[in-house]
């Protein structure tokens, strides 16, 4: 956990009583860490946009006193982010082979044949179940994302136009059959309804089959500082003690944990249906005691984050005001979500970096939202030889480094991470 302060911690702080938790209801809810306000992350701007004014909701998430569940208050619409969204996972080639990786061994996990189905919640572009398309393996994708639905069925994968609720999930059982493994990853934190999806995902679920999810674990975003990482589309943040009790409201018992490295640490979390009774494995102990050992089974173990992160945006900023004034030019690598939590946080603009570029070509001629800074293809970065690069999505640091190594190599650029604490990297490792 983070160091000790004699101020007092923000987690002990009077609660606020106007909100309530979204798992157990209680109104005992107390400051995490107040990022201010800004867009919804995700929100790109067109040019026409730039002229006209943006919605701004407070980015501050508080943890529940009683069943410590860290969550931000529902105050954006999951149907206007996601309708249309700008995130393709296939763009991220690291991702994609994660995502073989995991089919491979959930085949062996879950005795998948050909007979078998597996159905993927928010399935984004069939970054997954292209795999097990591969396999000869019935696969459905529930996605809510109409164009990137679009490019899932465009790479074969059945895919469903759809939000997970109860009766979504009832509707895919009457029309498919029970799923031998449901997947669900990196959505869990991206609906506010946390009981009624854990119930869509059971109504899928064969009464013997599985289910997997993939979600950022907040004892990593805690320990490395990963504060970007909030932001409005992410409605909560788990342990496996909150994820194990969100799970438990749908009918699921948490059966095995893996910690894996994806988008900076995360939590694979292995459920079956309640009716099963099976047992949590020795993984889930091991895993729950080391979040006890970091302070995470109190409320008051989450104090200290939020003067970290300000420590965090005190040094990017002096790096870029340092820059600017020895007339270096900076530019990003990047435009994910997490990236604009970092950049309207810190309160970075044009000035300080000249733009962004991103392999996403939805992107390309939008700006950032809140900050409006722009966004080019990558060849940019060749094309003007900028002196360093801020690298927003750095959960994929081996990934970019390995990509931009031999073009900023060529006159000496360097790669800036600012996350979990300032790093400035020469990609080809000279002195």
């Amino acid at each position: 956990m983070t160091s000790s302060t004699t101020e007092r911690p923000a987690a002990a702080q009077a609660p606020d009583v106007t909100l309530s938790c979204r798992l157990c209801g209680s109104t005992d809810l107390r400051s995490f860490v107040d990022l201010g306000a800004t867009p919804p992350c995700e929100l790109f701007l067109t040019a026409d946009a730039l002229e006209r004014a943006e919605a701004t909701f407070p980015l501050h998430p508080r943890v529940c006193g009683s069943c410590l569940l860290v969550q931000l208050p529902p105050l954006i619409d999951p149907g206007e982010t996601f309708t249309e969204y700008a995130y393709f996972s296939s763009f991220s080639s690291s991702w994609v082979e994660h995502a073989r990786r995991f089919v491979d061994a959930a085949v062996e996990r879950a005795g998948l044949t050909t007979d078998s189905l597996v159905v993927e919640a928010a399935s984004n572009d069939g970054y997954l179940l292209q795999h097990v398309v591969a396999r000869g393996i019935r696969a459905l994708g529930v996605e809510p994302s109409v164009n990137v639905g679009e490019a899932a069925r465009a790479k074969g994968v059945p895919t469903l136009t759809a939000f997970l609720s109860p009766d979504t999930g009832a509707t895919v059982r009457a029309t498919h059959g029970p799923a031998a493994l449901v997947v669900a990853n990196n959505v869990f934190a991206h609906i506010p309804d946390v009981a009624g999806f854990a119930q869509g995902l059971r109504a899928m679920v064969a009464d013997d089959g599985w289910v997997s999810i993939e979600v950022q674990h907040l004892l990593t975003l805690v320990r490395l500082r990963q504060f970007d990482t909030i932001y409005h589309e992410h409605f909560q943040y788990y342990t496996v003690a909150t994820a194990q009790r969100a799970l438990a409201a749908g009918g699921l018992d948490l059966v095995d944990v893996e910690l894996v490295p994806t988008h900076g640490g995360s939590i694979r979390l292995w459920a079956r249906p309640r009716e099963l009774g099976a047992a949590p494995g020795p993984a889930v102990a091991a895993v729950l005691a080391e979040e006890a050992a970091a302070g995470l089974d109190t409320v008051e173990g989450h104090a200290g984050f939020a003067r970290d992160v300000s420590r965090i945006r005190n040094d990017l900023m002096r790096f870029l005001i340092d820059a600017a004034d020895a007339g270096r030019t900076v530019v990003g690598y990047g435009a994910p979500g997490k990236g604009n939590t970092l950049l309207n946080y810190c309160g970075i603009r044009p000035d300080l970096l000249a733009y962004t570029v991103d392999r996403n070509p939805y992107k390309h001629g939008r700006f950032t939202p809140g900050t409006r800074i722009p966004i080019h293809a990558p060849e940019r970065i060749e094309a003007d030889r900028p002196d360093y690069v801020l690298v927003l999505p750095w959960n994929l640091r081996e990934e970019i480094t390995a990509q931009l190594a031999p073009v900023v190599g060529r006159w000496g650029g360097k790669l800036v991470f600012p996350i979990p604490a300032l790093e400035v990297v020469d990609p080809v490792g000279r002195t």
